[in-house]
């Protein structure tokens, strides 16, 4: 009679010592394990995975050691490594390998997966030798596990031989390899390789697909991404929420609200509209594609939402600038990790919300999440905009304290908080620092934009022109870098420097960049060139809010308040919502309409709130106020005034101001008067707008002791200024400047400018000398302004036909404005100057702005 084995069935968590109970036949055998059939080793092996119960593998294994009666059998071995992975046991699971005396490719295969999904490349790789050496030939398993482990690394160079192998082998037929090797290469960057084995596939699944249509997103390739999609369906693939969320990504970077939502509708066909992920994606998408309602939406319909959802909808919010709305759901949310707080924090900096930013800061410090270098950079963005210098200081010695000034993004973004926070010196201590550590072009360009930012256009300019002469930046210059000086050099009016930087981006195909474009466009508008400004608009393939929004504030510039009209129009109509610049910039042209455009301003502002949920700021209130005053309904203002929701600030009476000065209406302008200088009694420039007031209606003795208080509290008036720019030179001029090198010749031309002009009909209105002086005196003041030095300069270097460009830091005065006029008869010279309230283009004896302004 046979001996038999019986193993009693040990519950999970069960640990006594093995206990094994025989009963024998007269002829008992000395080893009664020889007579247990391995396939019932191997039934038992898997009871343990099944029942989670670690030690009946662990007996088997002792019953496995204690014979060598199972030593060949190595697909029973092959379980027990497998029992020991499952548990993640992975040294025991080695040591049962060693044990093996032949081990065959399923042995190797699970030990180099194991291996390769734990990140111990090197183990997989030195087995996959050890492998071949036995003459053992890997299957798919072993190179999908290898694959996957240089894909983890982005090993390419390990990648590329693991390929080659597998094509010697003809294991790349089997679709999960071809799948794996397309993984690989798209890990390391290398896109076209990964199309090569694609396109070579005799077979493909919806991972092939999946994995190149990502491939192509990564590559920013959208069209082709789309193109692949649609190839896919046509071979009768319909795709999974993989294949749906990756497409959704690439369309809220390079389509339109038409073509996400068609991949939207397709999503829902498949059933896949509830996804998790889908969902998560189609936020991101309404979000870049500015539909706040359909956001809502996707949102609200969601059965499951994670972390992500839910930042994600807080992001929403804050990008349409509904920042209420964007606290009330980060209060919502059930669980919150670092990603939530710095979407929150770059929300608050995103919508000049500096302070609650700084108080969010704090908050994320008790709370405990651990920061991340974007919480750092945005803490430190947002104490730039609050402007505090003590702050700034705190912030700064809490990164360094930190450990966080390794990290260029955060040093460039400390060196522009400096140059803000009124901390130049610092500014420049980090930017020398970084050129000696070799991080030379990150703080360039924040340098760079730092002092455009602070009201240094020249000094951005120049060191942007000796930055070019470095080795290591023209293959670093980004978009970012480009869309930067191509603002300085709007900002100076450099149209020369401008023109160069747009070629650069043409020739380092950037150009297409909707940040890079919407700056060139801004900067041949601001450089007097309308016309290159609404070509290049015309020819973008893609246009945002910001460009809308730029397209107006051009016309704005030019006084062109029809045109600036008729953009709104073609922008509604193309579906495209406005938000609150772009109604400030619309109320504000209606200004410059051909006919009274009082009733349509007054619409606009009341569909704000009614059809756009925008509700109106002080600064719209402020440009309604001036719209009215402008056009001489000061009733309609007063009653304005008293109607907000909120108390007036200067802006509100500055705008009055301007325009009771315009129209005379004394009583009015004293009012404002009062309340302007209750309001801002340190700000210069409402005491200089006041003594204005003053000397333009002849009380010289109030004038005068207007600036005396002006000088005993220390207020300095801004100095006007005006600059040409001359053989890639800015030549900037004060009134009654002799500073130039030229200023001999310079003056001596004006003198006989004026001459000239004065024979032509130029009468010199000393009523703009607002000081009490005799009457040459004022003459005198007159002829030497700033603005009449720089066009003269302009009028003696300019060549034949070309245009004088002069631009302004403050308003041309009256008199200033009637001389160039007479200049552009006199000369035949064309004269476009820019000031503070937009473009003056004397020809003829006339000037665009219908002497409105």
């Amino acid at each position: 009679m046979a001996s038999t084995i019986i193993i009693p069935f040990l519950p999970p968590n069960h640990n006594p010592k093995p206990h094994l109970k025989f009963s024998t036949s007269t002829s008992a055998s000395p080893n009664p394990t020889h007579s247990i059939p391995p396939r019932n080793l191997t039934h038992l092996l898997r009871l343990s995975t099944q029942t989670q119960n670690l030690n009946l593998g662990k007996s088997i294994h002792s019953i496995i050691l204690k014979s060598q009666h199972y030593n060949d059998h190595t697909r029973l071995l092959n379980s027990l490594i497998s029992v020991y992975l499952k548990f993640n046991r992975l040294i025991d699971a080695r040591n049962a390998f060693d044990e093996m005396p032949s081990p065959d490719i399923a042995s190797f295969a699970s030990l180099i997966s194991a291996y390769s999904k734990i990140g111990r490349e090197i183990d997989a790789v030195l087995l996959f030798d050890q492998m071949r050496q036995l003459g053992i030939f890997p299957n798919g398993f072993c190179f999908v596990a290898l694959l996957t482990a240089c894909i983890r690394n982005s090993n390419c160079e390990l990648g590329t031989q693991i390929h080659a192998l597998a094509v010697k082998a003809g294991s790349c037929d089997c679709v999960y390899v071809a799948n794996a090797v397309m993984g690989m290469y798209v890990s390391c960057g290398f896109f076209e390789d990964a199309l090569d084995v694609f396109d070579k596939m005799n077979e493909r699944d919806v991972s092939s697909w999946n994995t190149v249509i990502s491939a192509m997103v990564k590559d920013c390739r959208y069209r082709e991404a789309f193109e692949l999609f649609r190839e896919m369906k046509m071979e009768g693939e319909f795709g999974d929420r993989f294949s749906i969320s990756t497409l959704l990504s690439a369309m809220s970077q390079g389509f339109s609200l038409e073509e996400g939502e068609a991949v939207h509708a397709y999503a829902l066909k498949l059933g896949l509209d509830f996804d998790l992920s889908v969902g998560n994606a189609l936020i991101r998408l309404y979000t870049q594609l500015s539909d706040i309602e359909k956001v809502i939406g996707v949102f609200d319909r969601m059965p499951e939402k994670d972390v992500i959802s839910w930042t994600g909808m807080l992001n929403g919010f804050m990008e349409f600038g509904f920042i209420e709305s964007a606290v009330d759901i980060f209060e919502k949310m059930p669980k919150r990790n670092i990603v939530s707080y710095n979407a929150l924090l770059a929300g608050f900096c995103k919508n000049g919300e500096g302070l609650r930013g700084l108080r969010l800061f704090q908050q994320i410090l008790k709370d405990g999440p651990k920061i991340s270098d974007f919480t750092v950079t945005s803490v430190v963005n947002t104490c730039a905009m609050v402007g505090e210098r003590k702050k700034s200081e705190q912030i700064h010695g809490f990164v360094i304290k930190m450990g966080f000034t390794s990290n260029a993004w955060v040093e460039a973004a400390l060196l522009d908080m400096c140059a803000k926070c009124d901390r130049v010196e610092d500014a420049e201590k980090i930017y020398d620092r970084k050129i000696q550590k070799g991080s030379f072009p990150i703080t360039w360009t924040s340098l760079i934009s730092a002092r455009a930012r602070n009201g240094q256009p020249e000094e951005a300019l120049s060191l942007f022109q000796s930055g070019l002469k470095r080795d290591d930046l023209m293959d670093v210059i980004d978009e970012v870098t480009l869309a930067t000086v191509l603002g300085v050099c709007g900002s100076l009016g450099f149209a020369v420097m401008g023109e160069q930087i747009h070629g650069f981006a043409y020739k380092s195909n950037v150009v297409g960049d909707i940040g890079v474009g919407n700056a060139i466009v801004s900067m041949y508008s601001k450089c007097g060139n309308l016309e290159n400004a609404l070509n290049f608009f015309n020819q973008m393939h893609r246009h945002d809010l910001v460009s809308w929004n730029g397209l107006i504030n051009s016309y704005l510039n030019y006084r062109k308040g029809d045109e600036a009209l008729n953009a709104w129009s073609k922008m509604e109509l193309l579906g495209q919502k406005p938000d609150h610049i772009t109604f400030l910039l619309i109320i504000s042209a209606c200004k410059f309409t051909t006919s009274n455009s009082v009733s349509t301003c007054q619409n606009l502002f009341l569909s704000m709130l009614s059809s756009y949920n925008i509700k109106p700021s002080l600064e719209h209130y402020s440009a309604m106020v001036d719209v009215l005053s402008c056009w001489g309904h000061f009733d309609e203002a007063k009653n304005l005034i008293i109607s907000m929701p909120f108390k007036p600030d200067a802006s509100i009476w500055r705008a009055l101001l301007e325009n009771c000065k315009k129209h005379s209406n004394i009583s009015l302008g004293r009012q404002a008067i009062q309340k302007l200088l209750t309001l801002e009694p340190k700000d210069p420039s409402s005491y200089t707008l006041i003594s204005n007031l003053y000397s333009a209606s002849g009380r010289w003795h109030c004038s005068n002791k207007l600036r005396q208080e002006m000088r005993l509290n220390g207020l300095k008036k801004i100095p006007a200024k005006s600059w040409i720019i001359h053989q890639n030179t800015v030549h900037s001029f004060y009134g009654r400047d002799k500073s130039h090198s030229q200023s001999k010749d310079i003056y001596s031309g004006l003198e006989v400018l004026i001459l000239e002009c004065m024979k032509a009909g130029y009468e010199p209105d000393t009523s703009f000398v607002l000081q009490e002086a005799e009457e040459y005196q004022k003459r005198h003041f007159l002829f030497y302004h700033s603005a009449k030095l720089a066009v003269a300069y302009g009028v003696l270097v300019a060549r034949p036909g070309e245009v004088v460009r002069v631009m302004k830091n403050v308003r041309l005065c009256g008199d200033c404005h009637e001389f160039f006029k007479v200049v552009s008869s006199v000369t035949g010279r064309r004269i476009l100057v820019r000031d503070g309230s937009g473009f003056h283009r004397f020809e003829g004896g006339e000037c665009i702005c219908g002497d409105c302004w």
